[in-house]
């Protein structure tokens, strides 16, 4: 929480001349002026003290969604810091990711966003609004259709569930046994479960008849009710809902012919002409009659664009772009480019008529006749020296200037504060801390006058020097270098055993389960049974001779889905005799006449005396803090398990199971750092020499403050440096060695190895595994993996082995859209023009060798300006190594590869891949290569490419629909559970493994 005393610190800003002639001309002047002088990081400063200058709601247009992204949340710290608009009312609303006529249908994050933002437009909701050029032209309804996407429950209202339930449907949600996720809702007899975008949790709304008698939030992952509230507000989560009006406008396009009816009767006609939804269907929902602009959802708003030559080239660039893709279409007059946006001279002389003002940094191509020039800054970077930054804020502050110093994160607060007590310069603090009734002790914490430095924690990432109105900024960049400035999505309440819980919201009325106590049933759906205390719903069982067992869904714990290999269809359990007792008897007869080698072998490890690490140290602390991020909170959890595993006197034998890009290697280095700590070495096992190479870059720079020698064995290293790598490693001269299978060699010695990290444990054989063993026996060993092979996630589940999974995605992170699809030059073209229209690169796997040169050859004749660069396993190291790192540089868009990019490239910037014969591929393969692309806070597209023609057989057909269904972050514990059920958990203690 900010304190109040902050917001004076900009009062001389928004005194200064130029500052009071921008705010008189958004109040009461006309037309359009030019602002200049004003940095990219003030920018959003100066608009939210405009805001409260001016006295009216602002539309900022900015060239992209990348800059709408990057303006919203500064603007929201601004709007914490001086109080000028509540950090809610900032709003962002961008473009849809993908252009009109191409059969592609927006990113339902972008739709979910878009159709919130407009809701809180039209709503009132808003006080800045923060659009892409491309959302500014696109052609709207009027403010009351976008209000009545939402709906207000209240206590006491009547309304009827069934028609609820329709609207939710055609708004975007979609029905779900049991509401964990944002977008779902189940209806029960008169109790409905919601879970609507953008709440902290979903609402279960009980009814009485026709009238709503109460609404409580309710726990996603326990299920269980909790708070009452008197009101709950469901958002859209599409702002093109299907109805009868769309429907019909579309028909008559396509036929000349209007249609009236119940909506089914609509619905039936519209399909037979062939109109029904489509992939991209949604750009088609003007025709049912939008003529306005975002502009005439706020008419008394003040319109302020952006660099004003970076919109109107990115209108330009839109425009072409689209009727290049209507003309391809051949889709004719049915809707033309116009019907959807506004053509930019159209779009221009509406901005025209504005009052508004543009915003340039250099001033060099507005046509305002009036111009308006600020004198601010950029702040100097410290880059972590504290004697630097300390002797700037005491001359900022002798010069009579008030100095801000914005921490990202109360860690960051709390290290600046200590730093200044230590120094013994003079502060305050704006914001509460974790520590704040000890700092409220200190005196030097709260001493000085008005003027003195003011330590505070917001999102304020770059700094702002702004002489005229006595203010100095400084952001979390310009103080720590790789700072914590991370926005924060909001993110979704996971359970601890989602990945359990998503059998049941899979299960299906009729699906067989497994009772712990009672064996196997068929699950009939669940049931309210009044208990005297309240309604408390129950699981319903049928077992053998129609017999019925109930289920709280407080012990869920007891029931999970019956899975099999094959498929077979297994005999119902007789309820309250012996029958089940004996079957678990038999099975664990069986399991012990089978152990094996296997077995002993995890048996001896928990025997046998291993080494145990001892506390952490003040050292691992340092390395701990020195993370640029936040740890999530399955890191957190995830640490403290290896910890505890390593500090104790058994091997360790953990497998770390967290999605792609999710602080696995994070995990790995912070145990690295606790086993050198102890004069112990660490080698690293990848299965790929690029991987290798990879986690050989990481380990370094995050290793580089300390006294830690890293170094990589692998095919990219010569005979003779290999030979000296392996003399040091056996001396005890090398701390961390990576390597690939190079490093199960017999000539590859260590003088005292502590940990044994191994990535990606499915690409390496049983062979590998036993050498890995005779190693070193009493080492602690920490697997990690995305989608684990059927077997080890096997044991981790019946407890042969520890396992800890990482579901909580990053900061910032995006589901990726999947598309599945016939081979279609078109939908090729376009996806990969869009991903490079963004300036980002794309991978297109094509698994053949002896047919990837005419691939890559018939790319280039689609896609002419494209550099396009070809890698496979075939290929010598060197060649190989020079594709990779090309590639990795940004120095070719395309990299038309086989499956040696399926583990570990981390390209921030390709954000697309295509795969070729997607149905060749196994399901944790094709989860793999999709998790090459979604590494970084863009969004990201697979898509899944067949032939035109085949015929799936049904596990392949499963094996896509599973990888579009799991597309939400943190899947790949799930997709690993799936794998099982499809694969089989293999031969799991015979001699054949």
């Amino acid at each position: 929480m900010v304190l109040p005393f902050v917001r004076e610190i900009f009062a001389d800003a928004e005194k200064t001349p130029s500052f009071t002639r921008v705010a008189t001309h958004l109040k009461e002047g006309t037309g359009r002026c030019s602002v200049v002088g004003i940095t990219p990081a003030a920018k959003a400063m100066m608009l939210v003290l405009f805001h409260r200058g001016a006295g009216r709601r602002l539309i900022v247009i900015t060239a992209d969604n990348r800059a709408v992204d990057e303006m919203v949340p500064v603007l929201r710290g601004f709007a914490e810091l001086t109080g000028a608009v509540a950090p809610e009312a900032v709003i962002g609303l961008p473009a849809r990711d993908v252009l009109p006529f191409q059969n592609l249908s927006p990113h339902p994050e972008i739709q979910e966003e878009r159709a919130a933002a407009l809701w809180k437009v039209a709503s009132g909701a808003a006080s800045i609004v923060v659009t892409a050029a491309a959302a500014a032209t696109i052609r709207l309804r009027s403010s009351d259709y976008y209000v009545d996407l939402a709906r207000t429950l209240r206590r006491a209202d009547n309304l009827d569930a069934d028609t609820l339930v329709r609207h939710l449907g055609a708004v975007g949600y979609t029905a779900a046994d049991l509401v964990e996720m944002p977008g779902q809702y189940a209806l029960r007899g008169g109790i409905l479960d919601v879970y609507s975008p953008e709440v902290d949790r979903p609402v279960r709304v009980e009814f009485f008849g026709d009238e709503i008698e109460s609404i409580r939030k309710f726990d996603p992952a326990s299920q269980r009710s909790s708070t009452p509230v008197d009101e709950a507000l469901l958002l859209p989560l599409t702002e093109t809902p299907i109805n009868q009006e769309l429907l019909n406008a579309i028909h008559v396009r396509l036929s000349g012919q209007r249609i009236s009816g119940p909506e089914e009767i609509i619905e039936a006609a519209v399909r037979s002409a062939g109109v029904t939804v489509f992939p991209g269907w949604e750009f088609y929902a003007p025709v049912a009659g939008a003529e306005g602009a975002l502009i005439d959802l706020l008419p008394d708003s003040a319109v302020l664009i952006d660099e004003p030559e970076n919109v109107r080239r990115e209108l330009d660039r839109l425009w072409s772009r689209v009727i290049e893709a209507h003309e391809r279409s051949g889709i004719g007059n049915l809707v033309r480019p116009e019907d959807l946006y506004f053509p930019p001279d159209e779009f221009k002389k509406v901005l025209a008529n504005t009052r508004g003002a543009d915003l340039e940094h250099l001033g060099m191509a507005s046509t305002a006749q009036e111009q308006i020039t600020f004198s601010t800054q950029p702040t100097p970077r410290f880059h972590g020296s504290v004697p630097h930054m300390l002797e700037d804020v005491k001359r900022l502050s002798d010069e009579g200037q008030r100095v801000l110093l914005a921490a990202a994160s109360t860690g960051e607060l709390e290290r600046l504060a200590d730093m200044f007590t230590e120094y013994n310069v003079s502060f305050r603090l704006g914001s509460r801390t974790r520590g704040g009734e000890s700092y409220a002790d200190e005196t030097a914490y709260f001493s000085g006058e008005v003027l003195a430095t003011t330590l505070v924690r917001a999102y304020v990432p770059d700094g702002i020097l702004f002489p005229d109105g006595k203010l100095a900024v400084f952001g979390s960049r310009d103080l720590f270098d790789e700072s914590e400035a991370v926005l924060a999505r909001p993110q979704t309440q996971k359970s601890k055993v989602s990945a359990f819980l998503s059998d049941f919201r899979d299960l299906q009325v009729g699906d067989y389960v497994v009772h712990v106590e009672h064996g196997i049933s068929r699950y009939q759906g669940l049931r309210e049974i009044n208990q005297g205390d309240g309604p408390t719903e129950f699981m319903l069982l049928e077992f053998a001779e129609a017999a019925r067992l109930y289920v709280p869904l407080t012990r869920l714990d007891l029931v999970q889905k019956y899975r099999s290999a094959e498929g077979n269809t297994p005999p119902l359990s007789h309820l309250g005799t012996a029958s089940w007792a004996k079957t678990k008897a038999r099975v664990r007869k069986a399991m012990k006449d089978m152990a094996d080698e296997l077995i002993k072998l995890y048996a001896e490890r928990r025997m046998v005396e291993g080494h145990a690490f001892p506390a952490d140290t003040e050292w691992q602390k340092e390395f701990e803090d020195s993370f640029e991020y936040n740890e999530t909170e399955d890191q957190e959890q995830a640490i403290c398990d290896v910890k505890r595993d390593m500090e104790a006197p058994q091997p360790m034998d953990r497998l770390l199971c967290g999605d792609v890009g999710y602080g696995k290697t994070e995990v790995a280095m912070r145990a690295a750092f606790k086993a050198l700590s102890d004069n112990k070495q660490v080698a690293v096992l990848a299965p790929t020499t690029v991987l290798a190479f990879q986690h050989y870059e990481t380990f370094k720079q995050r290793f580089a403050a300390f006294p830690v020698n890293v170094e990589m064995i692998s095919r990219f290293r010569s005979a003779k440096e290999q030979r000296v790598i392996l003399e040091k490693s056996e001396a005890g001269k090398i701390d961390i060695l990576i390597g690939t299978h190079r490093l199960l060699s017999k000539d590859v010695r260590f003088a005292d190895l502590g940990l044994l990290v191994v990535d990606e444990e499915q690409r390496f054989g049983v062979r590998h595994k036993e050498r890995i063993k005779q190693m070193r026996k009493q080492v602690d060993v920490l697997t990690m993996s995305a989608t684990p092979i059927p077997r080890t996630l096997h044991m981790s589940l019946v407890g042969l082995r520890d396992m800890s999974v990482i579901e909580t995605p990053p900061k910032d992170r995006m589901a990726i859209q999947t598309v599945v699809a016939a081979w279609d030059d078109k939908l090729i073209q376009s996806s990969i023009e869009q991903e490079l229209d963004r300036q980002g690169q794309v991978y297109f796997l094509h698994n053949r060798v002896d047919t990837i040169w005419e691939i890559a050859a018939k790319l280039q004749k689609l896609l002419p300006r494209a550099r396009i660069i070809i890698g496979h396993g075939q290929m010598s190291e060197g060649e190989l190594e020079k594709v990779m790192l090309k590639f990795m540089h940004h120095e070719a868009d395309i990299l038309v590869a086989t499956t040696i990019i399926e583990n570990g490239l981390d390209i921030p910037l390709c954000n697309t891949i295509l795969i070729n014969r997607a149905d060749r591929f196994g399901l944790s393969e094709l989860y793999q290569l999709r998790g090459r692309v979604g590494r970084s806070n863009r969004r990201a597209y697979a898509y899944l490419l067949l032939p035109p023609e085949i015929e799936l057989t049904p596990v392949a057909r499963r094996r896509l629909a599973a990888l579009k269904e799991f597309s939400d972050l943190g899947a790949g514990f799930k997709i690993a559970a799936l794998d099982l059920e499809l694969r089989g958990a293999g031969n799991l203690l015979g001699g054949e493994q």
